[in-house]
């Protein structure tokens, strides 16, 4: 069994919670596990991947064990601990753009976030 941690739009999308358990016949690669995702919940079809290539979407990124595996080989075997379910594979909407921040903003908020 593998753990899948999906970004909140797409739990939304697949009307699940933070993370979702699906098996994985073969190798347990990005692809087997996406593959599986897929499979067992095919309204995120084309929602991490391109439907015609199965490139990974811009602005989706694949971590395992703390690791960002994005750019790994999409058939690279993840970590055992990903394979035995004891780590989750994480899916994650990467964040861009926004407005400038002023000096000083982002460490004012990390204080106000350890208080």
């Amino acid at each position: 069994m593998i753990r899948v941690m999906l970004p909140a739009h797409l739990r939304t999308v697949a009307c699940v919670g933070d993370e979702v358990n699906i098996d994985v016949d073969g190798a347990v690669t990005q692809n087997s596990v996406l593959d599986a995702l897929e499979e067992a919940y095919p309204m995120l079809r084309g929602t991490v991947r391109d439907h015609a290539t199965n490139a990974r979407r811009p602005f989706i990124r694949f971590f395992a064990c703390g690791e960002d595996v994005s750019h790994e080989l999409p058939d690279s075997p993840l970590p055992d601990a990903v394979a035995n379910g004891q780590e989750p594979f994480m899916i994650i909407g990467a964040i861009a753009g926004g407005a400038q921040a002023q000096p000083g903003f982002f460490r004012a908020d990390l204080r106000a976030i350890g208080d």
